[in-house]
């Protein structure tokens, strides 16, 4: 099911041409993966060469660092068509976390900084994850809490902490950092960002964190240890004290941008469960006319739409230069529980084939569940908008921001 939103007529005719893309190339590729086979690195270069050859590769990032220049609102619905497969995301190279961390060392970075991340991340040619969370007693849901240190000595930063659920962490090549650079100082104003080389003496990968979900296109949520890990000055990304506001400016956006990709999951699967119900006949007709099923339908694909209309608001809000913290933890709590449901209702609507690896519909299911966590768990967006309608004064001079959870990363 179309829908026509107020986009930007760029964003309408780039997403079509993504949604030929997707169509023609990639949907016949993940067939070809049916049964829940591993994507190789092979078969990601081989879709990324085809995009290019599309000229729809990398559509958020400006043409001078290799991507096609679209803002951000103009790659909203770009986003939305790539999530229809799990390996849309991957071949257009708006996957996360990379497409975040390349946004971020677009606002941030340096130009010895873009030369040297930026550009290759980009091209495919590296792979990075951002290192916030942290276990007990460290940073989780408060990211007030957080712990690794980064010490100037002379033109060096020492970097020791713990980090984990670090999305694409066993892979990465580089290491976005949140360290405290001035303990003395309230978080929010003494943190900053590292870029950490995944090979520094003192990065320790402890192990990939037996997760759900992902399906063949899974990444590594990383348990990453810093130990006296040395990075020379040039390192730090932004200026110091800035690592908390530059994470904000990555995690608004990031969190828009994750949920249209699930909204494209939803849609799809909704196509999907449509077309099996039009085609299987059971007690004297087709299941697509018994009323149970397409009303079942029906409500999903309503509060899809709904979901699709505050996500875009928010957007607007942001690309008008406002925050919209509020707009943003409502559209992205009430999206996640949207999609969830959308995915179940067609995995039921589809019986045994529904959960069979056949059909996407069970990487899909497996997939969605870790968004109500990910990029802030419900019960955190929540208490955004609860002290907003309850008009609650800040809890400090510097009001709490809900945090960045790693799992599946946050896109942008």
């Amino acid at each position: 099911m179309i829908t026509e939103y107020d986009d930007p007529q760029r964003g309408r005719e780039f997403a079509e041409r993504t949604r030929e893309f997707l169509d023609e190339v990639v949907v016949p590729k993940e067939r070809s993966l049916a049964g829940g086979a591993d994507v190789s690195r092979g078969t990601i270069r081989e879709l990324r060469d085809a995009a290019r050859e599309y000229g729809v590769y990398a559509p958020q990032i400006a043409e001078a660092h290799g991507g096609q220049g679209l803002t951000f609102r103009e790659a909203l619905p770009v986003f939305e068509v790539a999530g229809r497969s799990l390996l849309g995301p991957l071949a257009l190279r708006v996957d996360a976390p990379d497409e975040g961390n390349m946004h971020t060392l677009e606002l941030a970075g340096d130009d010895l900084q873009k030369e040297r991340y930026l550009e290759p991340l980009v091209e495919g040619k590296m792979r990075s994850a951002f290192a916030m969370t942290e276990p007990r007693p460290g940073a989780g849901s408060d990211p007030k809490m957080i712990r690794t240190s980064a010490r100037r000595d002379g033109d060096e930063w020492v970097i020791d902490g713990h980090k984990w659920w670090t999305t694409q962490g066993v892979e990465a090549d580089v290491f976005i950092v949140l360290a405290r650079s001035d303990p003395d100082a309230h978080p929010y104003e003494g943190c900053s960002l590292f870029l950490v080389d995944a090979e520094t003496p003192g990065v320790e990968v402890v192990r990939n964190i037996p997760h759900m979900g992902g399906g063949p296109t899974g990444k590594s949520h990383a348990e990453v240890r810093f130990e006296g890990v040395r990075v020379p000055d040039e390192h730090l990304l932004g200026e110091e004290g800035e690592g908390f506001t530059i994470a904000q400016l990555r995690l608004g956006p990031a969190r828009l941008t994750h949920c249209l990709r699930f909204s494209g999951v939803a849609e799809r699967s909704l196509d999907v469960a449509r077309a099996y119900l039009s085609e299987r006949e059971a007690f004297g007709s087709r299941l697509a006319d018994k009323q149970g099923n397409r009303f079942a339908l029906v409500d999903a694909a309503t509060r899809l739409h709904a979901a699709r209309t505050m996500v875009r608001h928010a957007a607007d809000l942001i690309d008008a230069g406002e925050e919209a913290r509020v707009e943003v933890s409502m559209a992205k709590t009430y999206t996640a529980a949207v999609v969830q449901d959308a995915v179940d209702v067609a995995v039921q609507a589809c019986g045994g084939s529904g959960i069979g690896k056949d059909l996407p519909l069970s990487d899909f299911y497996e997939s969605v569940r870790p968004f109500r966590i990910v990029d802030g768990a419900d019960e955190v967006h929540k208490r955004v908008v609860a002290r907003e309608l309850f008009a609650d004064p800040p809890v400090d001079e510097l009001e709490p921001l809900p945090t960045y959870r790693e799992p599946g990363d946050a896109g942008r």
